[in-house]
């Protein structure tokens, strides 16, 4: 076995600290090295022993965690995940986390409630993770197996895909697909769009609740309207769709027009909204119509959905690693085979306008 990734704690309750070293510590490859109750105390331990990933809490006293981020990325970078309670308030704040280098944000698993603990402890798990290999600014460390967890395909939420690819109309529609690193990449790909782009539809890891606030930012920010998905939404051009966390987003079509659908589920491929669920239900609504992206993220969801976007006739395309926070969805969609193009960040929304210019 490796060397296993060793964890800061850093949160103002006992009990919390308590649970966050128990949901870690289920997995044999990571290691709880300490746990403090603020960051002053965190900054003295980090002087006796750096950390592989830092657990972060948002809110405490004598420091703030964002300020403690901050402090941290300026003076030593040490890859950061922002553990928050789940509150619309609170989402404008981690979206300052991301902004300010925490590589992932997740929600603190609830003591008491048993099937949200094994979700949200699984996610942690996942974003400690991935936050172990991310790429700040160095050499990342290589990706660590998932684990033997049981992992539900897109088959728990729709059928496969029939395999027929259907005719190309006028429209297209772009799925996309992000997970670690994502909400940055996101940014950089949006923001190069001009207003009369392509429908997109997104998938984007993230908590419950914190996608509308990411949705609002993205939207102040791009030409093209961003705005977080309702169940019936169309997909319309100069209009980007973002998954709500903890819920499914399926692409269907209703003659020459297409709406997502947006449900509950299980988890598909540990995600809950799941890139490969978007993914298979573009092939099957959508076929060469439509145009698949996958984006830096720890894991493999995604790489089946985009295997069969590819096989119903959609042009496909991956984010290098040399611009990934993490190459894991984008180097399995790849080595899946379901990968036409693979490309910098920052040509992707390049190759979606091209795409798009190719159909008229």
């Amino acid at each position: 076995m490796g060397k296993k990734i060793r964890v800061l704690i850093i949160d103002d309750s006992a009990s919390v600290r308590q649970v966050l070293t128990h949901v870690l510590e289920q997995d044999p490859d990571i290691e709880v090295m300490g746990a403090a109750s603020d960051p002053f105390v965190a900054a003295r331990r980090i002087q006796e022993e750096v950390p592989d990933v830092i657990t972060l809490d948002v809110e405490m006293p004598r420091m703030d965690g964002i300020t403690f981020l901050r402090k941290i990325m300026a003076q030593r970078p040490i890859p950061v995940v922002m553990c928050s309670s789940l509150t619309e308030e609170g989402s404008e704040t981690l979206l300052q986390a991301l902004e300010a280098g925490a590589v992932d944000v997740v929600l603190k698993p609830k003591i008491g409630a048993a099937d949200h603990l094994a979700e949200s402890g699984m996610r942690l798990r996942e974003a400690v993770k991935g936050a172990a290999a991310a790429r700040l600014g160095r050499a990342p460390r290589p990706p660590i197996a998932m684990g033997t967890t049981a992992k539900l395909t897109a088959d728990a939420v729709l059928p496969p895909p029939t395999g027929r690819a259907m005719a190309k109309t006028t429209e297209m529609v772009v799925g996309v697909g992000a997970s670690t690193g994502g909400t940055e990449a996101l940014r950089v790909m949006l923001e190069a769009l001009p207003a009369n782009s392509p429908g997109i539809v997104v998938v984007q890891h993230m908590p419950e609740k914190f996608t509308a606030a990411f949705a609002k930012r993205l939207n102040s920010l791009c030409e093209v309207e961003v705005k977080e998905a309702q169940n019936g939404d169309p997909v319309l051009r100069g209009h980007v769709l973002i998954a709500p966390g903890d819920r499914h987003m399926m692409l269907e079509r209703q003659g020459a027009r297409y709406h997502v659908t947006v449900r509950d589920g299980p988890l598909v491929s540990r995600h809950r909204p799941s890139v490969d669920v978007l993914f298979r239900s573009a092939a099957r609504a959508a076929g060469g119509n439509a145009m698949g992206v996958i984006m830096t993220g720890m894991g493999d969801d995604g790489a089946l959905g985009m295997n069969e976007m590819h096989q119903a006739g959609a042009y496909t395309v991956a984010q290098d690693e040399a611009t990934s926070v993490v190459f894991g969805m984008p180097k399995e969609a790849i080595s899946h085979g379901g990968v036409d193009r693979v490309v910098p960040l920052e040509q992707i929304a390049r190759e979606i306008l091209a795409a798009d210019r190719r159909r008229h």
